[in-house]
């Protein structure tokens, strides 16, 4: 069941959203200012959220910007449903990432295509880059028996225009860097950075800093016998737990369980060699 946030700070227009939404087997909860969205959010993890610009404590905007900038919810489809209808308020929701912009009064037909449309496009780049992923697992996994290295050219894609933004990625993913950090030095602003490493790739920066850490924490599961809580720290995780959430959620399996199945895998490559 696909999980919904609603942000709408008017009790009645919320409740209808969510009635309706519930009535058409999606799992849908509220929130009625910016501060519980965001909590919400993070707690929750929906599979889409639906906003209201004009939202108490901290508006529309400011959500979408402060979620884009959070590595668990940067990926979260973003719909703004509301009355603002000037050029200007809907070229700052583009530029701030959001995956469509709806104009009230909307139809119940129009918001359940809107959201059918941004789930379905979810879905698709979710399976290309888990098998993507897969692939770079397998071969890197096949490398690291034969050369016992990682290389970029395995990790990033060949993208001219952005290749500065992956080369300071590569240069400091172990280390606690940010969406801001890369925008600060390849001279471009977050929102227009995560917009067009987006366009080009079809991730976000946050994201590729993550696949990049995940190729480097397989890589020390792999090789070495160092303790899962170093090895975080060893790939830019100042905490523990965080590593651990990403890790189950790029390969569905915590870091030890991997660590185990591999290395299974890796002696009985080794044994077929012999």
């Amino acid at each position: 069941m696909k999980k919904i946030l609603v942000i709408e700070n008017k009790t009645l227009t919320r409740n209808i959203f969510l009635n309706k939404l519930k009535d058409r087997g999606f799992y849908a909860i509220g929130a009625k200012n910016g501060i519980v969205a965001i909590q919400k959010a993070q707690e929750e993890l929906p599979d889409l959220i639906i906003s209201e610009i004009d939202i108490p404590q901290i508006d529309g905007y400011n959500i979408l910007t402060i979620l884009r900038q959070q590595s668990s919810t940067l990926h979260i489809p973003f719909i703004f449903l509301t009355h603002n209808i000037s050029k200007a308020d809907i070229r700052k929701a583009m530029e701030l990432g959001a995956d469509d912009y709806l104009i009230k009064p909307c139809s119940l037909d129009t918001l359940l295509k809107a959201i059918a449309i941004r789930l379905e496009r979810q879905n698709i780049l979710k399976n290309f880059y888990t098998q993507k992923l897969k692939v770079l697992t397998d071969s890197s996994l096949d490398r690291n028996i034969k050369t016992k290295r990682l290389t970029q050219k395995s990790i990033f894609p060949s993208v001219p225009q952005i290749s500065k933004v992956f080369e300071f990625i590569e240069a400091n993913y172990n280390q606690s860097i940010t969406l801001n950090d890369v925008a600060v030095e390849v001279g471009y602003t977050p929102t227009y950075l995560t917009h067009l490493v987006r366009t080009l790739t079809g991730q976000t920066v946050q994201k590729w800093i993550i696949l990049r850490r995940m190729v480097a924490a397989r890589s020390l599961l792999l090789e070495t016998d160092l303790k899962v809580e170093d090895i975080a720290i060893q790939v830019g995780y100042n905490c523990t737990v965080h590593f651990f959430r990403q890790f189950r959620q790029h390969h569905g399996t915590t870091p030890h369980a991997w660590r185990n199945s591999h290395k299974h895998y890796e002696n009985v490559y080794r044994a077929n060699l012999k």
